[in-house]
């Protein structure tokens, strides 16, 4: 497994390295010694899958506030997805910031996305799945969203149409929004 962190910090690629041979391929996925070597290991209490039926399904961006906030650790398994995360921690030196990775089943990678972070997914194929492990249970009382086209954040999405959204997606607060109604996200951890 190769660990590599993004642009923004905190935020780590995790690309597996499978074993081939004439029957197919075998790879680790998670590797607790590994990622607690990387100071990335958490306790995953919860794991989700989504099955997407085509191109275009946009779903963010999510989280959760405080104390129910998520560390996320997002594969696509089945095809090919945009993600997205966008840092909403106070003192980040990138508050407000996006960054993107193409999580696909040809790449075999993942993105470790820790507490205090919007996140959110475009797919890119015409059937995907995406997969995540989650440090804190979901809970609908602490969960929100920004806003995917905020201008604010000028997120730089493929393709040029409009996508599918859930109704609660299309009604998500702009970052500015954000910020005025509940200030930074604190999280003990940055």
């Amino acid at each position: 497994m190769r660990i590599t962190e993004l642009g923004i910090p905190g935020v780590f690629e995790v690309r597996s390295a499978p074993i081939a041979d004439a029957r197919g391929w075998f790879m680790r996925t998670y590797d607790a010694a590994l990622m607690h070597e990387a100071g990335l290991h958490r306790e995953w209490v919860q794991e989700n899958r989504s099955r997407n039926e085509r191109a275009g399904i946009l779903r963010g961006l999510h989280f959760q506030f405080p104390p129910a906030a998520e560390t996320k650790f997002v594969s696509c398994p089945v095809g090919e997805v945009f993600d997205v995360f966008v840092d909403l921690r106070a003192g980040s030196p990138t508050f407000g910031r996006w960054g993107s990775v193409i999580l696909s089943e040809a790449a075999r990678n993942a993105v470790f996305i820790p507490k205090g972070f919007a996140h959110g997914y475009l797919t890119l194929s015409a059937a995907s799945e995406v997969q995540y492990k989650v440090d804190s249970p979901y809970a609908p009382e602490c969960e929100s969203g920004l806003l995917w086209n905020d201008p604010d954040l000028s997120i730089a999405w493929p393709g040029n149409g409009e996508p599918l959204l859930s109704s609660k997606d299309s009604k998500a607060m702009t970052l500015a929004a954000f910020i005025t109604a509940h200030g930074p996200l604190r999280i003990a951890e940055i």
